[in-house]
């Protein structure tokens, strides 16, 4: 089955992977990989300077480390479950626009949560461009049938979607799950739609841009 998954979606996990393995101490170590994480901006915004701790490509580069297995894994799942289909929707330019687009976006969005606390931690991990698949499935999608694994019970692609949007809302809003950017995922599934609605040219946005895709039906089913 791994063989036949669309070439950016195997790319984008092979890469995870791959980084993954390189952040264990028997190889480079997790603090090889300090620079490449988002760091929260400190003593104003200066993007730029060698010897801030925020720097600009760790925007991009942070979607591609992770803090654990599990932190792996489970974006990983849904990379493979949501991506796969996208991309066969959009095609491979498309998609992994969308995808990095998605990890840009979350990014700036925690830097922006991050600015106000007091003491705001190093950001890593795919969920934010994982969020914003989830978030493109459902609009593309939005009557196909998932499987949830906790609980494992069948729900619509909308519905499901737009309950993890409300609870990450919740969390991020009560700290009650301290530890977790969840205001990185509402970024991501925020700038995903915000170009998704570009590409269909509605508001806020006036017309589809030439070349953007347009809505087709979905090709296979996830399950």
């Amino acid at each position: 089955m791994f063989p036949r998954l669309p070439t950016v979606t195997k790319a984008l996990l092979i890469a995870n992977a791959v980084l993954f393995l390189l952040q264990q101490p028997f190889l480079l170590g997790y603090g090889t990989f300090e620079p490449f994480m988002l760091q929260p901006l400190r003593g104003g915004f200066d993007p730029f300077s060698p010897g801030g701790n925020f720097q600009v490509w760790q925007l991009l580069t942070y979607g591609f480390l992770h803090g654990g297995v599990m932190h792996l894994l489970f974006n990983m799942l849904a990379l493979y479950m949501f991506g796969a289909p996208l991309e066969q929707t959009w095609g491979e330019k498309r998609f992994l626009t969308y995808y990095l687009v998605c990890i840009v976006g979350a990014g700036l969005c925690q830097l922006g949560v991050g600015a106000m606390l007091a003491d705001p931690a190093p950001v890593l991990g795919a969920s934010g461009g994982v969020f914003g698949l989830l978030l493109a499935y459902a609009m593309l999608f939005p009557n196909q049938r998932i499987m949830l694994l906790f609980p494992p019970i069948p729900m619509k692609a909308r519905t499901f979607v737009i309950m993890i949007g409300l609870t990450e809302l919740v969390m991020g809003a009560t700290s009650w799950q301290p530890g977790i950017a969840h205001f990185a995922h509402l970024g991501g599934m925020l700038f995903g739609w915000l170009l998704i609605r570009y590409w269909r040219g509605q508001p806020p946005f006036n017309q589809r841009p030439p070349g953007g895709p347009r809505r087709k039906n979905h090709l296979r089913s996830v399950r």
